[in-house]
Formats: C-alpha cells, sequence, structure tokens
C-alpha cells in the first residue's frame, strides 16, 4: 500500500457520476467521458468519433455505486450494450475512463497492468490529404516522411480517381460511384474495367516513383465496387507491394472476403468496425484476412483490443490499430500497442491538427518524428487542458451533471 495515492482507497472507491464534453473536429467529433467516483479521483474516456454520447450514457445507472476497479466484472455487465461500428464507443469509452481511473488509484500506467510493454515506442502511420494529380499527392506523403518522420504511409485510392475517365467504371446509367454510399458492395452493379484497373495502378506507381519502395504504403476507400473488381485491382497493386488494402468489401461477408484474400497475394486487411473479439478470432482462424485493424473505441476498450490483438497471434495474424480522436483515446491506443505484441502500427489521424495536443497535459509531444511515446504516469497519463478543450467544444456544456441518466434501468439479464 506504500506505493497506493494515498488521497486514494481502492477497495473503497465507487463510481458516483458519468459526465461528458463533445470536443469538435479533432478531427472527428469526439465525446470525451468523465467517470467520478466518491474519492475525488476520476477517469477519462472517449466514445467513438462520429458516435453519440448517448451510448455512454445509457450505461450510466449500470456503473453507479460499482467500484470502477473491477474492470472486467463492469465489462462483462455492460458490454451486451454495445455493438459493430460507432455502437460499440459507448462499452469502449467506459471501459477506457475504468482503466484510467484504475491506473490513478494504484498509481500504475495502464500498460502495466496489462502485463507490461513489449515497446517503449510505438511506430505511427497517418492518412494524407487526397489529391486525384499524383505529383501532388506523391510530395504530400514524402513530406509525411521528411517533416513528419513517419516509416508507414496510408493513402486513399477511390473510384472517384478514375470515374471521370469515359471507359473506366461500368455502374448503372445515370449513378455515380457516391450514389451508393449506403449500398453493400455487391449490390451495386458497380465494376472496374480494365482500362480502370489500369489507371489506378499506375497512379500509385507514380507515387512510389517519389516516395520509393521502401516505405510501407497501405490504402482505403475503394469504393463500392464488386468482388471480382477487388480481385482485380488488387492482383494490379501487387508489384506496388502494398503494406495492405483496407475494408474491400463489407467485413461481414467472410467468404467474399477470404476470395480476396486468397487471390490477392498483397495483404488483405478489415477490422474497425467490429466489436468484440469473437469476430476477429473468426477472421483470423479462417485467414479471411492477411491482417485485423481493431479500432479500440469500437472493439471494446484496452483490455478487450489486447485481447484481439492476443488471440490473432495465436494464428499467425498481425494486428494494425486504428484510431481518429481526440489524445484520450489516442494514449489508450499506445498503452495498448505497447503490451500487444503482434502490433505493426498506430493510424494517428489528427497529425495536421495545430491544437491537437494541446487538448491534454502530459509528456510532451505526444507524438515525434514518427512515433508515440508510451507515458509511464499513472493511468493513461495524461489530464485535461480545460481551457483548450472549452474551446473546441460541438456543444455547450462542459461536464456537466447527468441526472436524467441515473436510473435508467431495465431487466439487463440476458438468461433465464
Amino acid at each position: 500500500m506504500q506505493n497506493v495515492n494515498s488521497a486514494s482507497k481502492p477497495s473503497d472507491l465507487r463510481i458516483t457520476d458519468l459526465r461528458v464534453a463533445t470536443i469538435a473536429r479533432a478531427p472527428m467529433t469526439c465525446p470525451l467521458i468523465r467517470i467520478d467516483t466518491n474519492q475525488g479521483i476520476y477517469g477519462l474516456g472517449e466514445v467513438r468519433d462520429g458516435a453519440s454520447k448517448n451510448y455512454a450514457l445509457v450505461l450510466k445507472s449500470r456503473l453507479l455505486g460499482e467500484n470502477p476497479c473491477n474492470i472486467d466484472k463492469i465489462f462483462r455487465k455492460i458490454k451486451q450494450f454495445g455493438g459493430h461500428a460507432r455502437q460499440g464507443g459507448g462499452v469502449s469509452g467506459v471501459e477506457m475512463a475504468l482503466w484510467d481511473l484504475a491506473g490513478k488509484a494504484y498509481q500504475v500506467p495502464v500498460h502495466q497492468f496489462l502485463g507490461g510493454k513489449f515497446r517503449d515506442r510505438i511506430r505511427c502511420y497517418a492518412d494524407t490529404t487526397e489529391s486525384h494529380d499524383p505529383k501532388i499527392y506523391a510530395a504530400r506523403l514524402k513530406a509525411r516522411m521528411v517533416e513528419k518522420g513517419f516509416t508507414f504511409l496510408k493513402m486513399d485510392l477511390g473510384v472517384d480517381l478514375v470515374e471521370g475517365t469515359p471507359g473506366t467504371l461500368t455502374k448503372p446509367l445515370g449513378t455515380t460511384s457516391r450514389s451508393f454510399f449506403n449500398t453493400q458492395h455487391m449490390f451495386t452493379g458497380m465494376e472496374l474495367t480494365e482500362k480502370g484497373v489500369a489507371m489506378m495502378a499506375e497512379y500509385v506507381g507514380r507515387i512510389r516513383e517519389t516516395i520509393g519502395m521502401e516505405v510501407p504504403l497501405a490504402a482505403d476507400h475503394f469504393g463500392h465496387i464488386g468482388v471480382n473488381s477487388c480481385i482485380r485491382l488488387g492482383k494490379a497493386l501487387e508489384k506496388q507491394n502494398m503494406a495492405w488494402l483496407e475494408d474491400m468489401i463489407p467485413w461481414q461477408q467472410t467468404d467474399l472476403l477470404k476470395k480476396i484474400t486468397d487471390a490477392v497475394d498483397i495483404p488483405i486487411l478489415t477490422g474497425e468496425d467490429i466489436y468484440l473479439k469473437e469476430d476477429f478470432v473468426k477472421l483470423a482462424r479462417e485467414h479471411v484476412v492477411d491482417m485485423v485493424h481493431p479500432d479500440l473505441a469500437t472493439a471494446g476498450g484496452i483490455l478487450e483490443t489486447k485481447k484481439i490483438g492476443d488471440a490473432c497471434q495465436e494464428y499467425g495474424v498481425p494486428m494494425a490499430m486504428h484510431f481518429a480522436g481526440s489524445p484520450v483515446s489516442f494514449l489508450a491506443n499506445v498503452h495498448c500497442a505497447a503490451a500487444t505484441e503482434n502490433f505493426v502500427a498506430l493510424e494517428h489521424h489528427s497529425v495536421d491538427v495545430p491544437w491537437w495536443e494541446d487538448l491534454v497535459h502530459g509528456d510532451k509531444p505526444l507524438f515525434d518524428k514518427g512515433f508515440a511515446k508510451v507515458p509511464d504516469k499513472p493511468g493513461l497519463g495524461i489530464t485535461l487542458n480545460d481551457e483548450v478543450v472549452k474551446q473546441h467544444l460541438a456543444e455547450p456544456g462542459y461536464f456537466e451533471p447527468t441526472p436524467a441518466w441515473d436510473k435508467d434501468r431495465s431487466n439487463d439479464r440476458l438468461w433465464s
């Protein structure tokens, strides 16, 4: 107990409140949550970018009175209220905050709870603002390497690149690629032609001429094209030795996704919309994809994402990590990545937001020369810079009381 915060008696800790403050465009809209206790210490978490804060608030009545250090017990109690994609954001955000709280109570960094570190710094990659001019896009990617120190790159590579050129894209007349935003890829009737595939592959080749073949280059956002187009495009990109091709079709279509993986000799990846480890295990066990890509703020939080990495490692499948949000979620990812052996790289979606790191106090910079340092301070290792956060709120109110959510009770039991 000599190492325990004297202001905290962990066995007597109880959750007394859950409050929310939403940041605008960091780069997405990010609801931050704060879990308060009877001993004055609190934990910070974050709902997945673009998701409703209500995903977290609906959990409040299930948290009140619980000891926040009983993280696994609480997680098993609330995980039924999460779901795939943004619906997993509430449970995941609460789980982050519980780890932050427990770390502060015991004066231990989160990664130590997870078994310690495999690495002291975390390799990051970043999306880069798209341009249809390969010279401009290549220069931007090169700047990521030269100016920011990135050792791993990712680009967007959608069919919008060729859509304006006749003979590149077959689709129902009168539609555009954006017409199918809410239609799964297999049902759009949209397919790349041989000309379209060649143009997209040549575009990537022009970029490779500038950035070189040595740096890993991943690609995303292909558009809602059919399975056969995915295979033909993937084969055409093999000579560019892509690091991965991301979310070519919806992850739920496992047989079709495996068909693409088996046909293409560069890594196929998915996972940012998957909640909990079970579906990741199925993908890894059947080798439906070559790599998994959980978003910790969707997947179920810090421990669940480590479990995903550990489970997939058993099948020889590496794990990259998707992230777009504030420094709170970023540091949750950093601790998890440090403690997971098969980790490859973590997305940093806010490298171009000048005030992003100012949102928090902690060991600065959070990101430097392509890597994030793993904090050794208790919990996540950061506190909020209240003044800066208040300057970037998406809506009025800064961790205001939420009594309306105190008694949202029902019979939650899933068994008779």
